[in-house]
């Protein structure tokens, strides 16, 4: 990784902006779920707030995911602990969702606490990102850095378009939740996968450690990374809602 003056009146710099910018507005599509589950029950003067705070957080976790990618790729379990996590992301955000919703609990959010989910769970969501980034700026974090900050607004405009969506239709927020399951079922299935960006030539290649979890399912689940997916999605949804609905029966008892 390295920093670099910005040569603007080069096409090689345009074009490697540009994918930077693409590949993060198009990776960072479930980030602006999360982003919108976590801030729309807030109250209406903290909803933008909240949105820029946790998105500039998780830019900043970007930049330094991308500057250290290969040393994170190299840390046994990460990917295990985060995609644990981001389930219970997804989990608080849905239970959350359905409190509010049926109108008997009234969800506290708080402006740090949405900023706080928002920043962890895209954090955990980043690393395919920060590879991605990598291999389209040839490890120029200048680049890196430009075109996060380029692509910021495109990412905050969509969360608060989800933001809307839900305020109009809260059964979205099921949706949400079950897309939160699935990446953490992903993230999960990924742990000994790597992939490794050339710095020379921006090729991402794929290897398997052996003895990793990701090794093992190979070998046992056909599909393994969707049929991990699908069962982290079923969860959040069973136990978000199951939680919801103890809530609300411990607060009608009250």
């Amino acid at each position: 990784m390295h920093f670099s003056i910005p040569v603007f009146s080069s096409a090689i710099f345009w074009a490697a902006l540009w994918k930077i910018i693409v590949a993060n507005v198009i990776l960072s599509g479930d980030n602006a779920v999360v982003i919108a589950m976590a801030a729309h029950n807030l109250e209406e003067k903290y909803k933008r707030p909240a949105i820029l705070l946790g998105s500039l957080g998780a830019i900043v976790m970007l930049i330094i995911f991308c500057g250290i990618v290969n040393f994170l790729l190299t840390i046994p379990y990460l990917k295990i602990v985060g995609g644990l996590l981001l389930l219970w992301i997804g989990i608080k955000l849905l239970t959350e969702e359905e409190e509010e919703g049926k109108g008997k609990i009234k969800a506290h959010g708080t402006l740090m606490a949405a900023v706080g989910t928002i920043t962890v769970a895209n954090t955990v969501m980043s690393l395919d990102n920060a590879i991605a980034m990598a291999a389209a700026a040839h490890g120029d974090m200048t680049l890196i850095a430009i075109g996060l900050v380029i692509s910021v607004p495109v990412i905050m405009a969509g969360a608060a378009i989800i933001a809307s969506v839900l305020d109009r239709f809260p059964w979205v927020a099921m949706v949400g939740a079950a897309l939160i399951g699935w990446i953490a079922g992903g993230v999960i299935a990924d742990d000994g996968r790597h992939e490794n960006v050339d710095a020379a030539t921006g090729n991402i290649t794929e290897t398997v450690d052996p003895g990793t979890l990701a090794a093992w399912l190979d070998k046992t689940i056909p599909n393994a990374e969707v049929v991990c997916g699908i069962a982290g999605g079923i969860l959040v949804l069973v136990v978000g809602l199951a939680i919801a609905r103890r809530n609300k029966a411990r607060a009608e008892k009250a």
